[in-house]
């Protein structure tokens, strides 16, 4: 008979999953800002483009590590 205890996840597949879930958050809360500044009328192109551009790992200023 098999046994009736399941197997443990591992740290790295809880870890993807977080991540999984936390980016899933983020990008609903920026459809709602998208939907909440569309109704009164804003244009959120124009804040995305200077965010864009503070985060480009062309300049070498960015946070993120080079993939090796």
């Amino acid at each position: 008979m098999a046994s009736s205890s399941k197997r443990q996840q591992t740290m790295a597949k809880m870890n993807r999953e977080r991540m999984l879930a936390e980016r899933r958050v983020l990008k609903q809360e920026k459809k709602d800002a998208r939907k909440a500044a569309a109704a009164l009328g804003d244009e959120p192109a124009a804040d995305e483009s200077s965010a864009d551009d503070e985060g480009s790992a062309a300049d070498g200023v960015g946070g993120e590590r080079p993939a090796d």
